[in-house]
């Protein structure tokens, strides 16, 4: 059995270089034209994204490139040019939502793959046979498809590789077509414009029609979060969707989601997938690691359960994001120092998150140690020094001065702290 791509998001460039750290076999990512996460794609632009796909395609790692939304007919002519930037730039595949634009691409670009958006809700036998034989090399399956369905899609169309979402944050609407965006804020979401309006606390009340009289329902002081979903968490279930075989990649959301969110979830998706193959899957292992990362609660969602059977999908509480973990810096590209993300004081502990089959030695000297605490790596600094060689008291977030480390560690290593009560 071939082992099942993972494929990680990559909202800017630190974010695609933690990826591929982490474990990625593939990124996806778009600059801001026709992408679902316009607001996420501005943080490239056709120069830096060439940039991004040179990078990933040098650690043999594949880009594909977000081109997913909804276009008008006044934007025909920019999808034309946009695709024709894409196919100079060398991306892997184009993921596109609509017939029209999958047309337009097999015309510009036959040579660049074609994975159809899971925005296009293909979740049956009929609709996958249309697109692949209309050139779709992969449909990145509905959120609502089970993996039942995905089975029987795979024994139908073998030929047809299969994508599906197992982790991140869940859309109120079915398979994301959203208008409560563009009627509350003028942010079309089939634009890349969403305001997530899910996530907000609302206020409900119930009329007498014969009195004119309002009541007003509520669950929680400010409101009730009545289409706020939690998010989807199949790390228990890597197993089992491997075993399928019904599937040919798994997919971690997240472009706008921060790079320790990124970097732990892929290495966690990373670790289960490879101990599958090795008869080693141990899921609470994973599943720990995943809980460090900040989340609105997890859902198993459509693929391997149906939600009706139960009645935890939805977060009612907040919308708010919560981990057990801070994350207190990063390493930088010299690997002799970090960049402090939260408040860090003279002989603070940290834990040590490393990069997808990194090592490290203990060390000691004046300004700290790295060792080894019951298989967990820890830093420990007994000094906050610069690399201008100035000590501080403490340091902080807004600190832009890159703090020494005793010895080094690998770029991109994340620094963190159990997050206080």
């Amino acid at each position: 059995m071939n082992k099942v791509e993972l494929l990680s998001p990559a909202g800017d460039m630190e974010k695609l270089k933690i990826a591929i750290a982490y474990g990625a076999d593939a990124v996806y990512a778009g600059v801001s034209h026709f992408s679902l996460r316009c607001h996420s794609g501005k943080e490239f632009n056709y120069e830096t994204f060439e940039e991004a796909v040179k990078y990933a395609h040098s650690k043999n790692v594949k880009v594909y490139a977000t081109v997913n939304g909804f276009p008008f007919n006044n934007q025909i002519k920019l999808v034309k040019n946009h695709i024709q930037k894409l196919k100079e730039i060398g991306v892997d595949a184009m993921i596109i939502s609509t017939l029209g634009v999958v047309k337009l691409a097999k015309e510009i670009a036959p040579e660049i793959d074609i994975h159809l958006s899971t925005q296009a809700n293909a979740l049956n036998i009929l609709d996958a046979q249309a697109y692949y034989e209309y050139g779709v090399k992969r449909i990145i399956a509905a959120r609502e498809a089970s993996l039942k369905d995905l089975k029987q899609i795979k024994e139908a169309i073998p030929e047809l590789e299969i994508e599906a979402f197992v982790h991140g944050a869940m859309c109120f609407a079915y398979s994301g077509r959203c208008l409560i965006s563009a009627l509350q804020f003028g942010r079309n979401a089939n634009k890349g414009s969403c305001a997530n309006d899910c996530r907000y606390p609302y206020v409900m009340y119930a009329e007498n029609p014969e009195t004119g009289k309002l009541l007003k329902l509520e669950e929680y002081e400010d409101g009730t979060y009545i289409m706020n979903s939690k998010d989807l968490n199949l790390i228990n279930h890597v197993d089992e969707i491997l075993a399928s075989g019904a599937v040919d990649s798994i997919k971690i959301e997240g472009r706008t989601k921060a790079p320790y969110y990124v970097g732990v979830v892929t290495k966690a998706y990373r670790n289960a997938i490879d101990d599958y193959f090795k008869n080693q899957f141990e899921a609470k292992k994973y599943e720990n690691e995943i809980l460090t990362t900040k989340n609105r609660g997890f859902t198993d969602a459509y693929l391997v359960k149906r939600p009706f059977e139960k009645n935890d999908t939805q977060n009612l509480e907040t919308s708010l994001t919560n981990g057990s973990y801070q994350v207190s810096g990063i390493i930088n590209e010299d690997e002799e120092t970090f960049m402090c993300k939260y408040k860090t004081f003279p002989n603070d502990e940290m834990e040590i998150v490393l990069p997808y089959g990194a090592n490290i030695n203990e060390c000691e000297n004046e300004i700290g140690k790295i060792y080894n605490d019951n298989s967990q790596w820890k830093l420990k600094l007994y000094k906050i020094v610069t690399n201008k060689d100035k000590e501080l008291e403490s340091v902080h977030s807004g600190n832009l001065n890159p703090i020494k480390l005793p010895c080094k560690l690998p770029y991109l290593t994340f620094l963190r702290k159990k997050e206080e009560k």
